[in-house]
């Protein structure tokens, strides 16, 4: 869930970028900013530092906007509203609210579940910052409240309503993504037409670079041994997305045991199949999400998610041995020495 007391977490990704000109005087511009409990890094190809600045300031503005209105710690935000309401009574949201609500329950169905929206109940009794293992009593008790089923949308009167008590909304696992799709179309109707946000380590690039390549984003190999980041492949992207979960985001170890976030709705406990899984897709929003499907799926019944909806993905299992749909041929390479 997405935690609004400010830290810095590492970045899934590198981005490979370089400012660069060309013939026509159009120039690579890339400023960052803390938002969303993390880094948004946003880069533009534009005719001027002027014109960079205001969309991309304008960008900066939608994705904050959009943060207070899922803001799970301040009681003035939407999604506070509704899980405070949680089996009481239906909620009144903003259609960016309703949206991305409808959205994470499309993907908690076509996956199974393996991604829930309601995992918030879990992933409170988690403590990863102080190595906090809850019980096993209370991880079994919070699990009737983890089903996406008990989301009731009333599109009609732009509600949101959770049908059981002290169920808990976690959008933590899509939206960033959605973040990403906002600023890009913010961007865009600005005129700007090729760039690359990074929300952490969601992703989405548009257009082109001023060398008319596509934009390069390197994937962190998952058991790097160093602080230094190690790339463990890079891949072209254009008009697509990627976002990546990994059980070394936010993880302790407790009796040579890796604890960490990506927690099994079905289970309450981390899912061990995966080190890491990327998925790319034309949506930051999807990617997102169903990176955390996958992961929590594991390897093969990953690869046939992934495969039905039409996305492609790098999945690294659990004994460091990569696969990878058929899609990501020719624009997806592997260092070397994996």
């Amino acid at each position: 869930m997405i935690n609004f007391r400010l830290f810095f977490p590492l970045l899934l990704f590198s981005c490979l970028l370089l400012s660069s000109c060309s013939a026509d005087k159009m120039s690579t511009y890339k400023k960052s900013k803390a938002l969303l409990d993390t880094f948004v890094a946003i880069t533009v190809v534009a005719d001027s530092k002027e014109t960079a600045e205001e969309a991309i300031d304008n960008a900066f503005d939608v994705i904050e906007k959009f943060g207070e209105l899922i803001n799970f710690y301040s009681d003035k935000s939407e999604l506070s509203a509704v899980n405070r309401n949680a089996g009481i009574r239906e909620v009144k949201v903003s259609p960016e609210t309703l949206d991305i609500i409808e959205k994470a329950v499309y993907i908690a169905e076509r996956s199974g579940g393996a991604f829930d929206p309601t995992i918030g109940p879990e992933i409170q009794l988690w403590d990863f910052f102080n190595k906090i293992r809850p019980s096993d009593a209370d991880i079994r008790k919070n699990l009737s409240l983890v089903n996406y089923k008990n989301i009731i949308i009333d599109k009609g009167n732009s509600t949101v309503f959770l049908k059981k008590k002290d169920m808990l909304l976690d959008l933590g696992g899509i939206a960033k993504g959605y973040a990403a799709d906002l600023a890009v179309q913010a961007l865009k109707e600005k005129g700007i037409s090729a760039g690359l946000v990074a929300v952490a380590g969601d992703i989405k690039a548009f257009g082109l670079k001023t060398d008319k390549k596509p934009w390069t984003v390197g994937i962190k190999n998952p058991r790097q041994k160093s602080s230094e980041d190690e790339i463990i492949a890079k891949i072209h992207l254009s008009g697509k997305a990627i976002s990546t979960s990994g059980d070394y985001e936010r993880y302790f170890m407790l009796n040579g045991q890796r604890f960490h976030h990506l927690l099994n709705p079905r289970t309450g406990y981390p899912a061990y199949a995966c080190q890491s899984v990327s998925v790319i897709a034309d949506q930051a929003v999807m990617t997102d999400a169903f990176s955390t499907a996958l992961f929590i799926l594991g390897p093969e019944k990953g690869l046939e998610l992934a495969k039905e909806m039409g996305i492609d993905a790098l999945i690294i299992d659990d004994k460091s041995s990569v696969h990878t749909t058929s899609g990501l041929e020719g624009i997806l390479f592997l260092e070397r020495n994996h």
